[in-house]
């Protein structure tokens, strides 16, 4: 199965060179997208990002959602603001026990007058509602529940994000552990 890492910040393609050459983990969607196997074999995406440009996160999701092969989401240490929408797209998601989801609102800032400043908040609260998208197709929550856990931030850990939806299963657990040490007895 092929793995494909989600790890350090969100970042678009024009930016991943700065990142390679400091030698910096990030992710770029022509990452993710130039890893996908062109034989629609099932993959694993492994994620610890504390998240980034949401345009770069949404295409990361688009394309994890429209790959024809079985896509296993692994939260491996904290899914946070774009890299929880990435998160999103596995069948399954998983997280490890000591793993997080941070969903929040977008953020940005724009120089301007009080026309320009309108239209960024308007454009912000568009982008709250897309990304809250993704997470109401995996949990099936109410959207204004999903946004206002955007709103004050909300950190979730293993066992709040599988019993509110926003994974699947907990690694490690006691099920899986117990036929661990079945087979090695």
């Amino acid at each position: 199965m092929k793995k494909i890492n989600v790890k350090g910040p969100i970042i678009s393609n024009d930016d991943k060179w700065i990142y390679d050459m400091l030698e910096m983990d990030s992710t770029a969607p022509k990452d993710v997208i130039d890893a996908l196997p062109d034989d629609d074999s099932d993959i694993e995406v492994d994620i610890n990002s504390g998240g980034g440009l949401v345009t770069a996160g949404s295409e990361i999701y688009t394309a994890l959602m429209n790959y024809s092969g079985k896509v296993t989401v692994n939260i491996m240490g904290m899914a946070a603001s774009a890299a929880s929408v990435i998160a999103m797209a596995g069948n399954p998601t998983r997280i490890s026990p000591v793993g997080q989801i941070m969903i929040h609102n977008s953020a940005a800032g724009v120089y301007g007058d009080y026309h320009d400043q309108d239209k960024l908040s308007d454009m912000l609260k568009q982008l709250n509602e897309a990304m809250a998208n993704a997470y109401q197709l995996k949990t099936k929550l109410p959207m204004d529940d999903l946004l206002a856990k955007m709103d004050s931030e909300t950190y979730l850990n293993a066992d709040q994000a599988k019993e509110l939806g926003f994974v699947d299963e907990v690694m490690f657990t006691d099920d899986k552990i117990q036929s661990q040490i079945a087979r090695t007895n």
